[in-house]
């Protein structure tokens, strides 16, 4: 009848429409355990190693998630350091292990991280593929490039919280750190020399080494370092690009421009814990220790004569070879060495830049001012090696007037 027909499609719709909110309810029920699945228990979705197009899903969608709120969910058991995601991690706990799986085919060379690998790579090929649009100047990695356009801009976001001193990256702020805080973190283990840079670790291992990779194609001569062969390269061009503010002098390279500034301020900062002596450069401090330990590792092989310096060496040997390569440009007269000839220039100009701070005499030479305070002090700092005499100079022409000629002396300091 067509009562009992219209009861049956009644009873038809309702059972579809109940069909339709059930699919609905389940839906929501799997939306609401895909959420507290990929929230709450992020973690064992990324460990499953399960190759489901689903959980596969999961994975990434979590990665995305934490990347864009910084949550940071992955924690290192060792440090207690955290990570947004799991690969993070694993590549941190390498720098605990000490695992470096990624080597270099070329050079040998291991590294704990897949791109520290790529980066490494282009050392071998020398390709520089990143431009500065500014000067033109290339580099190997997008990072050096984007450092480099902040000394366009000078941009320096990263300050020191200790001397208020800003730098353009982040590494020369850690580095700098380190130097307040006096940490030297990377350490030589031939000779247990300590430094607060990786790059200066890199460049005094070339010391034990011997090793000099890079020749000047001008003179032939070799160098360390790369930097050293730029700074020789400006002997050649005669390129000055440094400019004294005070005095407009113009130097080659920066470190010559700075130990120059220290020379116009008076600032020695650089001294001898044994006598207390300071010196404008590092260097000079280094060379002044032979002094105390007495050490002359220099010998010449013409004579047999020591030497405490190179420098000293490499200028003496010219006494033997009658070499003289420094000629006054006033007299014609020519010297073995360079500071030879800019003391004689003094002696054209009348300048006497070394001045005693006792009586005020001025000196054309370092030397003989360093004799003339010994007239103040009444040190006498050579003694005679056959008597036992001391004499407050060491000249040849001192012990003959002295009638001494046939006493040895030798330094007593």
């Amino acid at each position: 009848s067509a009562y009992t027909r219209r009861k049956a499609e009644d009873l038809i719709l309702n059972l579809m429409t109940l069909k339709e909110e059930r699919q609905e309810l389940t839906m929501i029920e799997e939306k609401d355990q895909y959420e507290r699945h990929d929230f709450m228990n992020v973690e064992i979705s990324i460990q499953s190693e399960t190759t489901s197009p689903h959980k596969e899903v999961l994975k990434t969608e979590s990665n995305r998630y934490f990347t864009c709120h910084r949550e940071k969910p992955f924690t290192c058991n060792l440090c207690g350091k955290t990570f947004t995601n799991k690969a993070h991690l694993d590549s941190h706990m390498r720098s605990h292990s000490g695992e470096k799986p990624f080597t270099c085919k070329l050079c040998g060379n291991s590294f704990t991280r897949k791109g520290s690998l790529k980066s490494h790579m282009v050392i071998h090929t020398g390709e520089k593929p990143f431009p500065c649009d500014q000067c033109g100047k290339c580099f190997r990695h997008k990072a050096t490039l984007v450092s480099h356009m902040k000394t366009h801009t000078g941009e320096r976001t990263c300050t020191c919280k200790l001397c208020g001193k800003s730098f353009s990256n982040k590494s020369t702020l850690n580095a700098h750190m380190r130097n307040q805080t006096g940490e030297r973190p990377f350490t030589c283990k031939l000779c247990g020399n300590s430094f607060s840079r990786k790059g200066s670790l890199k460049i005094h291992m070339v010391v034990h080494t011997g090793e000099k990779p890079f020749p000047c194609d001008q003179c032939g001569k070799s160098f360390r370092h790369k930097a050293t062969l730029v700074s020789h390269m400006k002997t050649h061009t005669g390129e000055s690009p440094y400019t004294c503010k005070l005095c407009g002098k113009s130097f080659s390279n920066k470190s010559t421009l700075n130990a120059h500034m220290r020379n116009q301020t008076g600032e020695r900062p650089f001294t001898c814990k044994l006598c207390g002596n300071s010196f404008s450069r590092k260097g000079s401090l280094k060379i002044h220790m032979v002094v105390h330990t007495g050490e002359k590792p220099f010998p010449c092989d013409q004579c047999g004569k020591s030497f405490r310096h190179k420098a000293t060496l490499v200028s003496h040997m010219k006494t033997h070879t009658g070499e003289s390569p420094y000629t006054c440009k006033l007299c014609g007269k020519s010297f073995s060495n360079k500071s030879t000839l800019n003391a004689h220039m003094r002696n054209h100009t009348g300048e006497r830049p070394f001045t005693c701070k006792l009586c005020g005499k001025s000196f054309s030479k370092k030397g003989n001012l360093k004799a003339h305070i010994i007239t103040h002090t009444g040190e006498k700092p050579f003694m005679c090696a056959q008597c036992g005499k001391c004499f407050t100079q060491q000249s040849r022409r001192f012990l003959v007037l002295s009638n001494r000629s046939r006493c040895t002396l030798v330094s007593i300091q």
